[in-house]
């Protein structure tokens, strides 16, 4: 009888300790054109951990769900910097971006290049 409580206790604890990984869901100004871009961005994300990614091309705006203790916003930035895209805080290096299919070269935005 014993065996089967320790049993569940160890089960009860593992399911507790995954239930609450610190997720943090978080939305990034990220410059792009199409539905092409939408995929790449989302992708980007993905690859660099994010457990979600939905770009809206209307509003040039990123979700993204993700651990915290898998992966961060910058790391994320990072990525899709590295994809051609600009997001708030990195802007891409001109090569990825001269890389992006001519649709989906954007009007790039001026801002200051940081966390590269």
């Amino acid at each position: 009888m014993k065996s089967k409580f320790g049993i569940l206790a160890v089960i009860f604890s593992f399911v507790s300790v995954c239930s609450f990984a610190p997720a943090k869901t978080d939305t990034i100004k990220v410059w792009g054109n199409c539905e092409m871009c939408k995929g790449h961005i989302e992708n980007a994300a993905k690859d660099a951990g994010a457990t979600t990614a939905s770009w809206s091309e209307v509003k040039k705006l990123l979700v993204v769900s993700y651990d915290t203790t898998a992966t961060s916003n910058m790391d994320i930035q990072k990525k899709i910097a590295a994809a051609g895209y600009d997001t708030q805080d990195v802007k891409a290096e001109e090569a990825s971006y001269k890389k992006l299919d001519k649709c989906c070269q954007y009007k790039r935005p001026e801002q200051k290049s940081s966390g590269q």
